[in-house]
This record gives structure tokens, C-alpha cells and sequence, in this order.
């Protein structure tokens, strides 16, 4: 047949074409020498696998962790009320709060099959963590630790747990962003959040967002779409996890102020300088800002969108820049208590001036 290969012993027929055995990227490019050798493909090469070095770091990193990281099973009154992952920080299992919502019965998961049974001993709605006791931890459950400093985007990490409840698993990744801010109950945020586009899926709340020295970079929260899915700060969850271990709950700052970002448009509206600072929309008159702080007085059109006016714009606090409303969340969340007087440095009227607030707690949900 036309285009086929002779048989054993047999030339080919005179007339017939062979078969190129090469693949179609093949082309032939000389040597020095005047020999020829195969054109490498750059689409392969693109295609290739990692190093072993990085399999390598990933799997230390992974084998390092997954010891201390369990699944989270949660009963209530009509049978199984949810799942997730959590893992061991200071002889205790951390998880998300939205996990053991409205349960009352719940077993840990570690691996080797090993089951045991688990009690909440606090939580925490604001920036959705909560601690349960475990009866007798594995030996081998030991503690993981949070990084001392926030890494930069680029970061590489694993996030490790139970998607779907499939346990002990692991999907990599790097650090997308930094102080991003989650919605939160009573149109609260939970700022400081790490942004990052290992895969998250139902069963991984809770579980470590780790970098590759096996710190844990932040509590995975939520996934968000397609390669976006988000974490609860280091930095916020030791602020609030040694409060929910030794008295079960964790008292938030609290201002009295509903806020906005500064934009574009309300710069413009309100005669601003710079789209710079955090806008105070409205004080509620039974909060400590109340006297201190002004909110909104008017409203006005810019581009065809109706903008508030009149209300103070935050600019710093206690010396602080504070070029967004994410700034603000976050200063507030991790440098400051109720109960502490804050200055603020604002924009009113067009002028700059300086007051002094004393911060109070914030309400139950």
C-alpha cells in the first residue's frame, strides 16, 4: 500500500512514499559540524514538568503539615450540619466559624483513620475562626505555627485539607494578594485578608493556608471563583485565637461610623485633594464617634451617580496613613482595642484638623 513501511527483509516498493516516523514540529538545523539534529519544540517544552527540586519542596512542606491538619464534621438537631478542615495551634483545632455554625455534636478527623470526638471552646462571627478541644490529640497532631510577617505576593503555598472531604489533600499555588477585605455579618468586613489562587473548594474552610517552610500563612475562608479564593490573615488570627482559647470570644473595636470608600466621584463631590483617606457616610448617635465625628449632610450627581456629601474624610490615625477604607479596617483590627483613645487626623470643610475618640466594643451580631 502506498505510504506503508516494506516488511522485515523487504525493501519498499519503487514509487511508494514512507511514512515520516517524525513528529510534524520536527525540522532539521545544522551543527557547527555541518550535521543535522531535531529543532527542540518550545510548546513541549512549555508543557514539561516542574524540576524534582520543587516536587520536592512541595511534598517536605506537605508531609511536614498534613499530620496536624484534620476534617471537621458537624452535627445539629436534623443530622449532619457541615463539614471542613481544621488544623492543631496551641493543643487545640482551628477552624472557620462558619463551620461549626449551629452544630452542637462534632468529630475530628487526623490521618491513619484516626477519629475523635470535639467540643467548641469559642468563636468568633467577625472574623469567622473558632477553636474546638479535642479529646486526646494524636501524638503525632503536633502544633503548627503562623508566620511572624506577611509574605509578599508571589508567595508559593499549599493550602492543605478536605475538599469535599476528600482528606489529606493538597493544591498549590502562590500568594495573588494582600489586605483584601471579606464580607462579614451586619456589614462588617474581616480585613487583612490573603488572596490566593490555590484551589479552594467546599471542605477546605478552615484548613492552613501554609508557605513552604510549613507556616501557616492564614486560615482558608472561602473560594471566590476560578483560581481566587481567600484566607483569614495571619496576623489577625493571632490576634484573635488566643482570646477564643483562654475565654472563648474576642471583644472587636468598635467606631460608631458607617464608612465608604473614597472614590473618584466623591472626591469630586466633596472638593477633595487627592482620592486618598476613608469617607464617614454616617455616626450612630449612640457610638463613640457620636459628638466627635461627622457624617453625611447632603448628596449631590457626579457622572450620572448620586454621592454623598458633607462627611468627614479619615485621613490618619494615631499617626497612621490611611490612603484607603481598607487601611482604616485593618488598623483598627490589629493595632487597636476598645477602650483605647484614638486620634484621627480628618478632612472637613476643606480643612484639616485633628479629634480624639475613645473607641468602644462592638455589638453582639
Amino acid at each position: 500500500m502506498v505510504g506503508t513501511r516494506a516488511s522485515a527483509g523487504k525493501s519498499a516498493r519503487v514509487g511508494t512514499r514512507r511514512r515520516n516516523p517524525r513528529p510534524l514540529w520536527w525540522r532539521p538545523s545544522t551543527t557547527a559540524e555541518g550535521l543535522c539534529r531535531p529543532r527542540p519544540n518550545p510548546a513541549c517544552e512549555r508543557r514539561s514538568p516542574p524540576p524534582p527540586g520543587d516536587r520536592g519542596r512541595y511534598t517536605k512542606a506537605y508531609r511536614a503539615t498534613v499530620p496536624s491538619v484534620g476534617v471537621v464534621r458537624a452535627y445539629g438537631p436534623e443530622g449532619r450540619a457541615g463539614q471542613g478542615s481544621g488544623f492543631v495551634y496551641d493543643g487545640h483545632l482551628v477552624t472557620n466559624e462558619h463551620v461549626v455554625a449551629g452544630a452542637d455534636t462534632f468529630e475530628v478527623g487526623f490521618a491513619e483513620q484516626d477519629w475523635r470526638d470535639g467540643e467548641v471552646v469559642g468563636t468568633d462571627v467577625y472574623s469567622d475562626l473558632a477553636v474546638v478541644a479535642v479529646d486526646s490529640l494524636p501524638e503525632y497532631a503536633t502544633d503548627l505555627s503562623f508566620v511572624e510577617r506577611e509574605p509578599p505576593v508571589g508567595t508559593e503555598v499549599l493550602a492543605v485539607g478536605a475538599p469535599f472531604g476528600l482528606g489529606q489533600s493538597v493544591s498549590a499555588g502562590i500568594i495573588s494578594g494582600v489586605d483584601r477585605s471579606l464580607s462579614a455579618v451586619n456589614d462588617y468586613v474581616i480585613p487583612d485578608a490573603v488572596q490566593t489562587d490555590a484551589a479552594a473548594n467546599p471542605g477546605n474552610s478552615g484548613g492552613p493556608l501554609i508557605d513552604l517552610d510549613g507556616d501557616v500563612v492564614g486560615v482558608v475562608n472561602s473560594g471566590g471563583g476560578e483560581n481566587i479564593a481567600f484566607a483569614v490573615s495571619a496576623a489577625l488570627s493571632r490576634r484573635v485565637l488566643p482570646s477564643l482559647i483562654e475565654t472563648g470570644a474576642y471583644d472587636h473595636s468598635f467606631m460608631g461610623v458607617g464608612l465608604r470608600p473614597v472614590t473618584p466621584v466623591l472626591a469630586e463631590a466633596n472638593d477633595l485633594d487627592a482620592v486618598r483617606g476613608a469617607y464617614i457616610a454616617s455616626v450612630r448617635n449612640d457610638g463613640p464617634s457620636a459628638g466627635v465625628l461627622r457624617g453625611s449632610s447632603g448628596s449631590t450627581t457626579v457622572n450620572n451617580v448620586q454621592v454623598p456629601t458633607g462627611g468627614d474624610v479619615i485621613v490618619r490615625l494615631d499617626g497612621t496613613p490611611i490612603p484607603t477604607l481598607d487601611d482604616l479596617s485593618i488598623h483598627l483590627a490589629l493595632e487597636t482595642s476598645p477602650g483605647d483613645e484614638l486620634e484621627a487626623r480628618l478632612v472637613r470643610d476643606g480643612s484639616r484638623r485633628t479629634v480624639t475618640l475613645t473607641l468602644g466594643e462592638r455589638p453582639s451580631p
